[in-house]
């Protein structure tokens, strides 16, 4: 029986090694974590993760070719492939801090294979890891070997979180990088096998190492690149009358730009896409090339624009203060159908509106109240070292209170503002807000989900990004 071994229980290795036992039953599945906790979770009827159609595949194959263990050792010495999807926290201090990749987490997996192994192993990349890491992992592997044979493959995720599942049934394509000699192209066969138990072969793309590791940064880029262009076109809208909306519609006919990813919003979050364009950068910069570096600098520049542009126009609306005023949230995760909060535009959006002194009233489905704290406590890149090293009890903070339901959060606020793109917020009685609200009262959409004309009738003052401006608005304009 192969077996295969995951090192890493988040968001990636979880759903991931969950498919791969549903869809290949000859096959064991071991997803280890030293997270005591998250395992326990994994285990458990709470998993740790909100995924949709998560829970119904984990239970299919529970304790039947699917395990969960914090025995770590013991499951990676006794696989064929290990998959590595550890932590790759973006460097808060020394060589490349702010930029590099930490790659502390993924050297101790590479050691602790090489110290518990007793037959040659399939090593796979997993996590998103700077170009040639690949290199670096094989040298740790090759010096502590023991006559143990090793082969690195890259095998880079495209999930897309809140579809993760579905990605994962249907993939756009399952990439594959190894070394192109006759160990690797056997190792590259063996992982393309697992894969081929549903996946269509002319969607299995094999490429050299190094091709895989910076496919996966350049889709990021490339995906983070258009967010960030309607975002800077939205702000041309809004100065000069057009609607950003028709504006997207209009370009995403031609068919070489093409649709997707061309919704403006506050701003893009999650795991990746900062990360991965920072490891860029870096990448980028110590290879000579300062010019491609400063090119995608722009990219998280404009990013971090659109969230002060947000912030300023919520400040400026409200006759330029929000000091002692509640101001509603609805939303916190980065993104619709996840409870996950990495890098969410909310955090920087809150911290905005909490340095002007405003108080604050938060509510997300899927989001519970302690992380909500945690999030607004902790440093940048925090976020993405081991749950473990976290912190786990973090104090409240006095302008932030925590809400049930969206009801509760807009009573007696002065603003409501839409950070999360929940199809929930688009059907809420936005009369009965109103009436509960203080006047004037104002709606900031950050995900333009609403129906403007129809709020504006209710008697708010609206700002939807990228939308033609108001009266009031353009009586009160925001400096970026």
């Amino acid at each position: 029986m192969v077996k295969i071994c995951c090192i890493g229980a988040g968001y990636v290795g979880g759903p991931t090694m969950a498919v791969i036992a549903l869809k290949c039953p000859s096959i064991e599945v071991a997803v280890v974590d030293i997270s005591v906790p998250r395992i326990n979770a994994w285990n458990s009827d709470q998993l740790p993760i909100y995924e949709p159609g998560l829970e119904e595949v984990v239970k299919q194959c529970r304790g039947k070719n699917l395990f969960f263990s914090t025995d770590v050792e013991k499951h990676v010495r006794e696989a064929n492939i290990v998959f590595v999807s550890v932590n790759t926290p973006t460097k808060t201090q020394g060589l490349g801090a702010g930029k590099a990749a930490d790659l502390t987490y993924w050297e101790s997996a590479a050691r602790m294979i090489a110290d518990v192994s007793k037959s040659d192993k399939i090593v796979v990349e997993k996590s998103t890891v700077p170009v040639k890491t690949a290199e670096a992992i094989e040298k740790i592997l090759m010096h502590n070997s023991r006559g143990i044979n090793f082969q690195i493959l890259s095998n880079p995720e495209f999930l897309a979180e809140g579809t993760a599942i579905n990605d994962l049934f249907k993939p756009d394509r399952v990439l594959i990088g190894g070394r192109e000699t006759p160990e690797g192209m056997k190792a590259i066969k063996a992982l393309k096998d697992v894969y081929a138990h549903w996946v269509p072969e002319d969607r299995i793309l094999c490429t050299n190492l190094w091709s895989a590791e910076v496919s996966k940064l350049a889709a990021n880029a490339f995906l983070a690149q258009r967010i960030s262009s309607v975002n800077a076109m939205s702000a041309l809208c809004e100065a000069t009358g057009a609607d950003v909306s028709q504006v997207s519609h209009a370009i995403g006919f031609d068919s070489r730009i093409g649709p997707k990813f061309l919704n403006a919003s506050v701003g893009f979050g999650g795991s990746c896409f900062q990360k991965d364009i920072l490891n860029l950068v870096y990448i980028c910069e110590c290879n000579g090339l300062p010019e491609v570096a400063n090119y995608w600098k722009q990219v998280i520049k404009v990013n971090d624009y659109q969230k002060t542009r947000f912030v300023n126009r919520v400040v400026s609306s409200m006759f330029n203060t929000v000091s002692g005023k509640k101001i509603a949230i609805l939303g916190f995760a980065f993104k619709k159908d996840t409870g996950d909060t990495r890098e969410t535009p909310a955090i920087d959006v809150c911290k905005g509106l909490m340095g002007d002194k405003a108080r604050l009233s938060i509510y997300d489905p899927q989001v519970p109240q302690e992380h909500i704290q945690r999030d607004l406590q902790m440093n940048k890149f925090d976020w993405d070292h081991p749950i473990h090293l976290q912190p786990t009890s973090p104090s409240t903070i006095n302008q932030v209170i925590v809400a049930s339901d969206a009801y509760e959060a807009t009573k007696d606020s002065h603003g409501v503002c839409i950070l999360t793109e929940w199809d929930e917020f688009k059907n809420l009685d936005y009369q009965k807000i109103y009436n509960n609200m203080q006047k004037p009262a104002f709606v900031f959409d950050g995900r333009n989900i609403l129906d403007v004309e129809k709020l504006r009738k209710i008697g708010f003052i609206v700002y939807s990004i990228g939308k033609p401006l108001d009266k009031w608005l353009k009586d009160m304009p925001a400096v970026a």
